[in-house]
């Protein structure tokens, strides 16, 4: 992680912010503000904030090309702020600014939360079998959890559109590729056409993470799981598709960009037994998880390949980018395979 003098930070204007959240915070910071990035901007830009008498948090979306309905940094402050108090651990939020003057782009401030958000398996076999086991069972228990909570009960009726929701994330991922598309993928095509003639009648609804993986998650001292990030596509929909996702990123299908190997590591349960724990548990029907899976495979791909639109366009911060395109087409051909093409 690069630090940062005062000021110096891409996409966040120190002087500026700090006006903003002393007038809507007063007394929390102390002194001149200090900020390092914290993640390279694939997706949000993440910031860590210290000011003297403690240290937040400040997301905001990533610079250049960004596409109309993602990173939108109120939909990821509304769903914290309403599951704070649930069986769902969700870090505190501070503040939220939807004025782009201010630094250049809306942004939120949220606590700061310990925890260790395990990307490889060797971090995880440091830890031995068993507490690799007891973390990953609390990743798919947590996952019920968000999925049980009533979203009337925390305010969230509206937060989405469940009726047709399968056929609009089908609709929507296709429109972001055509927003984004720098080249010719055939494959592309004749998974949007099979993902269209093979709708499911779709799970029960509830609220959905959208992004749902080990890494987004950070896990305490005691292997407990401290808070869930991340939230920047989470909106209410059908529960299984944060399934599928979580199965792709454990390596049900071509490699993720961005995604590691945690789940090779020694004690962490097989994609079938992750399947059947969240079946037992939630007691949704998951006889139509290829679908799911091939869904999940056709988004990533589409977000791989606005990543790689941005990277060309010189949009990007940080180092990584250059590869993200090449896993475009096995993500697509990996979404054909679950469809049994």
């Amino acid at each position: 992680m690069r630090a940062f003098e005062e000021n110096d930070v891409p996409g966040l204007a120190l002087d500026r912010f700090g006006e903003f959240f002393e007038r809507v915070r007063p007394g929390m910071s102390a002194g001149p503000l200090r900020a390092r990035l914290v993640d390279g901007g694939r997706s949000n830009l993440t910031y860590e904030v210290t000011g003297g008498r403690g240290s937040w948090i400040v997301r905001r979306p990533p610079l250049g090309h960004v596409l109309a309905t993602a990173h939108d940094m109120a939909r990821e402050y509304r769903v914290m702020t309403a599951l704070a108090g649930t069986a769902v651990p969700v870090p505190e939020t501070y503040a939220l600014c939807e004025d782009p003057d201010v630094i250049g782009a809306p942004f939120y401030v949220m606590e700061m939360v310990e925890g260790t958000p395990y990307r490889s398996a060797a971090e995880l076999a440091a830890l031995g079998p068993d507490r690799v086991a007891r973390i990953a069972d609390r990743m798919i228990e947590t996952l019920v959890a968000l999925h049980g909570v009533d979203p009337a009960e925390v305010g969230l009726t509206d937060f989405g559109r469940p009726e047709g929701f399968l056929a609009r994330q089908v609709r929507r991922w296709k429109k972001q590729l055509d927003a984004s598309r720098s080249r010719d993928l055939p494959a592309a095509g004749e998974l949007h056409a099979l993902l269209e003639a093979n709708l499911p009648a779709g799970s029960a609804p509830a609220i959905v993470h959208g992004d749902y993986r080990l890494d987004n998650l950070l896990v305490d001292s005691g292997d407990r799981i401290a808070a869930v990030l991340d939230w920047e596509m989470a909106t209410l929909g059908d529960p299984l598709t944060d399934l599928a996702l979580l199965l792709v990123y454990m390596g049900r299908g071509a490699p993720v960009p961005g995604a590691r190997d945690a789940a090779s590591a020694p004690g962490f349960p097989a994609p079938d037994e992750v399947v059947a724990r969240y079946a037992e548990r939630s007691g949704r029907d998951l006889s139509s998880i290829g679908f799911y899976v091939a869904l999940a495979c056709f988004k990533l791909a589409v977000i791989s390949e606005g990543i790689h639109y941005r990277y060309l366009h010189g949009q990007t911060v940080g180092e990584g980018f250059d590869t993200v395109g090449a896993a475009v087409e096995p993500l697509l051909r990996s979404g054909l395979a679950a469809l049994g093409r």
